[in-house]
């Protein structure tokens, strides 16, 4: 079916979600129907897509509840056995020198008799048993619970391929829902059943089975868990698609289909050489070069030691806390007792008599019933219900004659989430143009991301449980720059990619900051982020966990004497032959990210550990790895890289915290469980705390011009002054909007 613009579509589907179906019924036949099935395409396309995210949920849990089961049964008592190489050393060490002597003499003394019966019984559950019982637990689980769904979610979608190394997969799903209705115990013997890229390991002794006659047969409901399991594992890389999806689409469609018609263009705006040679003799000058400076410099590094544990350890002493600044209690302290108790609402009602933003909240039907000085204190009362969830029962409002469903006609017609973004995007750019360079310093284009968990109702395939914090939710990713002001947010799973979050921030903020530098914690990195980053034009810049264990890859073969100082923590040379190689695909994988042609999480799916084949993805991963090393060697070598990078993420940790100043309402909750509303309450969030960021910046910066402030902050104030606080700042309380006034004293 021939399909108009993405833009053209989501307009039409945006203009039936917002009528009535009586309303829809007044408009021209051929108009009605155009919409209609604009929407039904988008929707059936939302659909495919949550039916294969909860195909790939189910199968999940139908192995991890089994595995959580089996290990609380036979492991719980089970006392493992620590320092098995160790003890292997002293067994072998005693049985040389005495090899004559028997068990109880030599071995159980230089051991001891327990930790033999230690060893044997973490062997034996651990071995065959625990593969055994979990494998008759998915097994049962899977018959008389989950079966019946999963069979109906097959035949509810048409699975494909376009890789002949995949057919397998294919095939044996075509078996299953051929085989599906029948009482079989096991598939025919002349039946053609793909074993090979289906059946796992694990599994192989369990799918085949013998019958009366000694012949093989290949038992029905075991294979097809294996053919499940094969199925999930190729869907998330997209190895198999599925047709009608968006996210889980044919993978070529992904990718820009004119790339090879506008090659040179496509380089020339990612700022890449054609000619894979000179991109690469141009990444191993920064690796030769970054790797000298810090061999040459680790011996006078006080701050680094490269140590014999593990084969080459990374000691990193961490930076000392910076001295309090003298100042700037004092100064929010001025602007507390200039603006007490300053509410938010007002906050938000100030920055749009200055700035206009709710202009930017349309409806997209081509008309607008109410006259804007009705509609806009209604918008920012809506705004700031959805902001603080407190809900738009709570912000109706007898002085403007705006009762609860006068705010929730408004709310469904006019806020949308790409028009918050653009309002959004309004204050942003006017924060970083209000700003005095004398008081925040010349615009930088560093910017910091991370994620925070909010809680959130179940019944959605977006909220699930998160482990590290201990509850059901969803999170929402931030991307905030170096003075704290948000640039970007995005509603995500817990268990959806970090990695493409940041890059998706980067490249779809809106707004005029051109990010160079991105800090990330380490969640927000990997070996394929960095080489993206590369191709994409800016530095990532991780704080990592665990740098002990990192490792350095050299620049150039047959050169062991190189580097001598770093030996222990330096491993193989870059294979730089698979970059040239591969390196036209890269850039392209690359420009769809930039034009956006898809999705990042999307693109990045094709290049997990579940499609370590993949040519593309190995020329990644060197890739990567090249521009990790230039990375380590920089960030090892100076001090004042991983300064800047603690305090990056700092600020968005401050940004967090103010989350919860606002967003206070339900216990910071978000009370629906469609995924829609869900994010347009973390874009009236992000509003209103930039609304914040950008009055209070006007706050300071009034204050900061008075006779007796001139001079007085010194150069660590200045670093540590941040617009984002909230001390003088009320969120509660009567909502009262008086649209004829401005904050009282702010010029």
């Amino acid at each position: 079916m021939r399909t108009g613009p993405p833009a053209e579509l989501e307009a039409c589907r945006q203009r039936v979600a917002v009528e009535a179906p009586y309303e829809l019924r007044r408009h021209p036949e051929a108009t009605r129907h155009a919409w209609l099935a604009a929407y039904a395409h988008l929707r059936g396309r939302a659909v495919t897509d949550t039916l294969v995210d909860l195909l790939i949920e189910v199968v999940h849990h139908i192995g991890a509840r089994a595995e959580s089961r089996v290990e609380k049964e036979l492991l719980e008592d089970l006392k493992r056995v620590t320092g098995k190489q160790a003890i292997l050393y002293r067994i072998a060490d005693v049985a040389v020198e005495r090899p004559d002597g028997t068990v109880r003499e030599v071995l159980y003394p230089a051991v001891g008799e327990q930790t033999f019966k230690d060893l044997v019984r973490e062997a034996k559950t651990t071995g065959p048993t625990y593969r055994t019982t979990l494998r008759a637990t998915i097994r049962s689980s899977y018959r008389g619970h989950y079966r019946r769904a999963v069979l109906d979610l097959l035949a509810a979608l048409d699975f494909r391929s376009n890789n002949d190394a995949h057919r397998p997969v294919i095939q044996a799903l075509d078996l299953v829902r051929r085989y599906a209705e029948t009482k079989l115990q096991a598939y025919p013997v002349d039946e053609d059943v793909p074993i090979e890229g289906v059946v796992r390991p694990l599994w192989r002794d369990a799918v085949m089975d013998r019958d009366p006659r000694g012949r093989e047969r290949v038992n029905r409901i075991t294979y097809e868990i294996c053919a499940l399991e094969a199925l999930r594992d190729q869907l998330r890389c997209k190895e198999v698609w599925v047709a009608g999806a968006d996210r889980f689409r044919n993978p070529d469609d992904d990718v820009p289909a004119d790339f090879a018609a506008r090659r040179d263009e496509h380089y020339a705006a990612l700022d890449l050489p054609r000619d894979a040679g000179a991109f690469v003799a141009r990444l191993q000058d920064e690796m030769r070069t970054a790797l000298s400076r810090f061999d040459a410099g680790l011996p006078h590094n006080a701050d680094v030691r490269i140590t014999a544990k593990g084969g080459g350890w990374i000691r990193l002493t961490p930076l000392q806390p910076k001295p309090p600044p003298a100042n700037i209690e004092a100064l929010k302290a001025a602007v507390a007792a200039e603006w007490p108790m300053t509410g938010l609402l007002d906050m938000v009602k100030e920055a749009d008599l200055r700035l206009g933003f709710t202009d930017r909240l349309r409806s997209p039907t081509a008309y607008e019933a109410l006259d804007r000085s009705m509609l806009r204190p209604r918008l920012l009362l809506c705004l700031n219900g959805l902001g603080t969830n407190a809900g738009l029962k709570r912000m109706a409002s007898v002085q403007h004659g705006a009762n609860y469903r006068d705010l929730l006609y408004v709310r469904r017609r006019y806020i949308t989430a790409e028009q918050l973004r653009e309002a959004i995007a309004e204050v942003t750019n006017a924060t970083l143009r209000v700003r005095d360079p004398l008081i925040w310093g010349e615009g930088t284009n560093a910017c910091a991301s991370d994620s925070k968990h909010f809680g959130a109702w179940d019944q959605n395939l977006t909220t699930q449980w998160h482990v590290r914090y201990g509850g059901r939710g969803v999170m929402i990713y931030w991307h905030v720059e170096r003075k704290s002001l948000g640039i970007h947010s995005q509603l995500k799973s817990p268990s959806s990619s970090e990695v493409a979050s940041m890059i998706q921030g980067v490249l779809r903020h809106w707004t005029e900051l051109e990010v160079d530098r991105q800090y990330v914690d380490s969640h927000g990195q990997s070996i394929v982020a960095f080489a993206f980053t590369k191709l994409l034009g800016f530095q990532l810049l991780p704080r990592l966990k665990r740098i002990g264990k990192q490792r350095l890859y050299r620049p150039d073969a047959g050169q062991p004497g190189a580097y001598p100082n770093l030996a222990g923590i330096l491993t193989r040379p870059i294979d730089w032959e698979l970059i040239r190689q591969q390196y036209d695909e890269m850039v392209k994988y690359a420009t769809a990210l930039r034009l956006g042609t898809a999705e990042a999480e999307a693109i990045l799916r094709r290049f997990t550990r579940e499609n370590t084949q993949h040519p593309t993805y190995k020329a990644l991963m060197e890739l990567g790895k090249a521009v990790k090393t230039v990375f380590l060697a920089r960030y090892l070598h100076d001090r004042s890289l991983r300064a800047e990078i603690n305090d990056g993420l700092n600020v968005i940790e401050q940004w967090n915290s103010a989350n919860d100043f606002i967003f206070f309402a339900r216990r910071g909750e978000m009370s629906s469980n469609r995924r829609e509303d869900q994010e347009v309450s973390m874009l009236s969030l992000h509003l209103l705390q930039n609304c914040m960021v950008y009055v209070n910046t006007l706050m300071i910066q009034q204050v900061l011009a008075r006779p007796e402030w001139k001079g007085r902050l010194t150069a660590r104030d200045l670093h540590a002054l941040t617009p984002l606080f909230w001390t003088h700042v009320n969120p509660y309380g009567r909502f009262d909007l008086d649209m004829r006034t401005h904050i009282t004293a702010l010029a």
